[in-house]
């Protein structure tokens, strides 16, 4: 998108049609039946850095170039590289390398019925803030909780009827009571564990995001969060990669402006 004060370039961007999109997935587990899908190509001459594990997968689908990203294994651990900072890094990468159009954060998410959300459920995220960046000095604290607005699309969200919510992110799994505090405070319905980074280097660089989350695990519910998370994934993720698809097929041929 343009800088601050060039409307005229914001107004061509925004009334060009969508050509090239970045997804960024967390997981391999989330990224896989999205890479079948679109029958996607895993990058072998890496557009990153050389020795990061991030990969990239990609091809054209109907008028879209479509990236999708997944920050890979832990080279020490053998773990999928989740949190955000490797979000963040893959984000500001995929970014400079792709020039990208639109910036699709998809993923699993915790949730709270008291919100109303029920395990499988699919959420359009209305904006993006932090849970555990605490700072308690004035203007740092609100640095801290980074709030962020994700890219309107109001006519994405009545085609589709996805559900809208406000996401809070933090980098633990689990949810502290300070984390609790937060998490109400930032009136969240949805909590995960990159989609506020992303939004941080989004508006950073000026590419629009949206963020796409399928709920695994019910926060405020009797299960313990892992267990509900690991028992749900699978067919939580099949959710997430109908959502995405249609996601996609209502974004082919428009312009921003449209969304």
């Amino acid at each position: 998108m343009a800088p601050d004060g060039d409307k005229s370039d914001d107004a061509v961007v925004q009334n060009r049609p969508i050509s090239t999109i970045v997804i960024i997935i967390a997981m391999q587990t989330e990224a896989l039946p999205l890479v079948n899908k679109f029958q996607l190509t895993e990058d072998l001459d890496s557009v990153f850095p050389k020795g990061v594990p991030w990969i990239r997968y990609h091809g054209v689908y109907k008028d879209l170039n479509i990236n999708l990203i997944w920050p890979g294994k832990d080279l020490a651990l053998g773990v999928d590289s989740v949190g955000t900072v490797s979000a963040s890094l893959v984000t500001y990468a995929s970014i400079q390398a792709l020039k990208p159009d639109l910036i699709i954060n998809a993923g699993t998410a915790g949730a709270f019925k008291a919100k109303g959300a029920g395990v499988g459920d699919v959420f359009l995220a209305s904006d993006c803030a932090f849970h555990d960046r605490r700072i308690p000095i004035p203007v740092f604290d609100l640095y801290g909780v980074g709030l962020r607005q994700a890219f309107s699309t109001p006519n994405l969200v009545k085609e589709l009827n996805l559900k809208v919510g406000k996401l809070s992110t933090g980098d633990s799994l689990d949810m502290s009571s300070q984390d609790e505090a937060s998490i109400t405070a930032n009136e969240a319905t949805i909590k995960d564990m990159e989609g506020a980074a992303v939004a941080y280097v989004a508006d950073l660089l000026k590419v629009p995001a949206i963020f796409v989350k399928a709920v695994t695990d019910i926060v405020d519910g009797e299960k313990p969060t892992a267990e509900e998370f690991l028992q749900n994934l699978a067919a939580v993720t099949a959710a997430l990669d109908q959502a995405v698809t249609q996601v996609i097929d209502f974004i082919n041929g428009k312009c921003l402006s449209e969304l």
